[in-house]
C-alpha cells in the first residue's frame, strides 16, 4: 500500500534502543541508491559487462525550519561519533497527540552529526540543514 510522507520522523538514541524524535523534519533524502559499476569487460565480450560496487550514500542531508532550541539540541551533536539516528514511518494517535511509533518501517544507522543555518530570500521561512554522515549500513530495524 503506498504511504505520504506524513509522519515520517528523525529520531535519535542515546543507547541504540529508546528511541527520541530528534527535530521536525521537512525533507529527507534517499535511504539508498543504485551501486556503482565497475567494467570488467574484456576484449572477447560483445557488450561491456559490468558488476555492482558498494554503495556510497554520502551524507544524508535533511531540511528542518530553524528554532534556536532546536538548532542548540543538534549544535550539541555535532561531532559526536557513531550516534544512534533512524528513520521512523508512521505513528500512533492518543488524545489527539501523535506519538511516532514507527509502525510503518524504521531504518537506523550510526553517524556523524553537522548542523547549519541556511541561506534565506524573501518571504520564505529560515531553513536548517542537518547532515549525517553514516558510519553503518542503513537497514530496517527488527519488528518489535
Amino acid at each position: 500500500m503506498a504511504r505520504t510522507t506524513y509522519q515520517t520522523y528523525l529520531m535519535h538514541s542515546s543507547n541504540g534502543t529508546a528511541y527520541e524524535k530528534l527535530v521536525d523534519i521537512k525533507e529527507f533524502p534517499d535511504l539508498g541508491s543504485a551501486p556503482p559499476t565497475v567494467d570488467v569487460t574484456t576484449l572477447s565480450d560483445g557488450q561491456k559487462m559490468y558488476l555492482n560496487d558498494i554503495i556510497d550514500p554520502g551524507s544524508l542531508e535533511f531540511n528542518c525550519n530553524y528554532d534556536k532550541e532546536d538548532f542548540a539540541k543538534l549544535k550539541a551533536l555535532e561531532g559526536k561519533k557513531n550516534q544512534k539516528f533512524a528513520i521512523w514511518f508512521g505513528a500512533s494517535s492518543t488524545g489527539g497527540t501523535l506519538t511516532p511509533d514507527g509502525n510503518d518501517g524504521k531504518y537506523e544507522f550510526e553517524g556523524e552529526l553537522a548542523v547549519w543555518i541556511k541561506g534565506g530570500s524573501v518571504s520564505a521561512s529560515v531553513d536548517m540543514g542537518v547532515a549525517i554522515a553514516p558510519s553503518t549500513e542503513i537497514k530496517a530495524a527488527a519488528a518489535d
